[in-house]
């Protein structure tokens, strides 16, 4: 029988691991997973801070754990994958958003900070989506990637963004998608990245000063930027039965931002 709308959005009985989600967009994805009735690990370099965002996520209701690992380091993905099997079990879906930015002039940047943004943004989702495929998803012929991308890798950057790696690495995430969705279409694996726009976070922040919030909500035609709640309906769209047959796509969750510059 053709389930309900609410059955298909429902994530009971499932496990989803999240990258960087011991704050900002990450948490927020880890609520939103959480919420729908999924088992939730999450992940990030320190501990102090997963351990804050666990004790919000299980007050909130939410079966939540935590490991800290560094996902721009090939050793720390392996153990990262292979601690999260042993603990939680199969993993159903994973969430690439573990991520780094650096702002610098492209005529100066630093090769070593152009190679950190690239290993944790690309090499880093890669090497994950790798080891969790290999270990859980293919055998089963079932699983949910979602790459968190961003309109940074649709366009350039408004005057007084100097942050060519990471638009480059986000760039990469969003073909990386469609080729990954691609082949593994076969195991029954969907690919799908989210574009946010906007959000202020530790990592926006030093934008958002630059620029200043009035500026960037004025440049999107819903006039604001994206809040705690913004990202959540995409991201268990993606996770849950709803988007059983949407793979190797992305969409920008910006105000509309893309449209006004092209992307």
């Amino acid at each position: 029988m053709t389930r309900t709308i609410q059955q298909l959005f429902d994530l009971t009985g499932k496990t989803a691991l999240v990258t960087g989600g011991s704050r900002g967009l990450g948490l927020q994805l880890a609520h939103a997973l959480g919420e729908a009735g999924a088992k939730i690990m999450v992940s990030s370099r320190k501990a102090q801070d997963l351990e804050q965002a666990v004790a919000e996520l299980q007050a909130a209701g939410i079966d939540a754990r935590w490991i800290a690992a560094d996902c721009a380091k090939d050793a720390e993905i392996e153990r990262l994958a292979n601690e999260t099997l042993q603990r939680m079990g199969d993993v159903d879906i994973l969430v690439n958003n573990a991520g780094a930015a650096w702002g610098a002039p492209a005529e100066d940047h630093p090769v070593d900070a152009w190679d950190k943004v690239m290993n944790l943004n690309v090499r880093g989702y890669f090497l994950l989506s790798q080891a969790i495929a290999k270990k859980s998803m293919i055998a089963r012929r079932s699983g949910r990637i979602i790459n968190v991308a961003s309109i940074a890798g649709l366009n350039g950057n408004p005057e007084g963004m100097n942050t060519i790696a990471y638009n480059t690495s986000k760039g990469a995430v969003i073909n990386f998608t469609r080729a990954l969705g691609a082949e593994w279409g076969k195991y029954n694996i969907t690919v799908n990245a989210i574009c946010p726009g906007f959000f202020p976070s530790k990592m926006t922040a030093g934008t958002l000063k630059a620029l200043g919030e009035e500026r960037l909500a004025a440049g999107a035609p819903l006039k604001r930027l994206g809040d705690d709640e913004d990202l959540k309906g995409l991201c268990v769209l993606y996770a849950s039965d709803a988007g059983k047959h949407i793979t190797g796509q992305w969409l920008a969750v910006d105000g509309g931002v893309s449209v006004v510059t092209g992307g």
